[in-house]
């Protein structure tokens, strides 16, 4: 009866849950962290990342395909690179199904 009432209680508070404010607006002082996680976004994101993903992809493959290389291995290092650049948009994905 006691886990009735607490499973009734918690699934009450789910309904009424509103967003946090505090996710709306920056915080006071989180300048210095916002401009630096900018800076490594456009450094992971940008023209050199993205020559040197190319590179990798294709020598990854060119390994693979001549047999220097285990398929497992060279599969890990394509898929990071889907999912580094990809990063964005799986965020955006997983942020519009918990919002609705």
């Amino acid at each position: 009866m006691r886990s009735y009432k607490f499973s009734a209680a918690v699934g009450l508070m789910s309904l009424s849950a509103q967003p946090a404010w505090a996710q709306a607006v920056n915080p006071q002082g989180s300048g210095p962290i916002i401009s630096a996680l900018s800076w490594l976004q456009g450094t992971l994101l940008g023209n050199v990342a993205t020559a040197f993903a190319v590179m990798a992809i294709a020598g990854v493959g060119f390994m693979m395909l001549t047999g220097r290389m285990n398929w497992r291995y060279g599969m890990t290092v394509i898929i990071g690179c889907f999912i580094l650049f990809g990063a964005g948009a799986i965020v955006s994905g997983i942020q519009s199904a918990a919002a609705g």
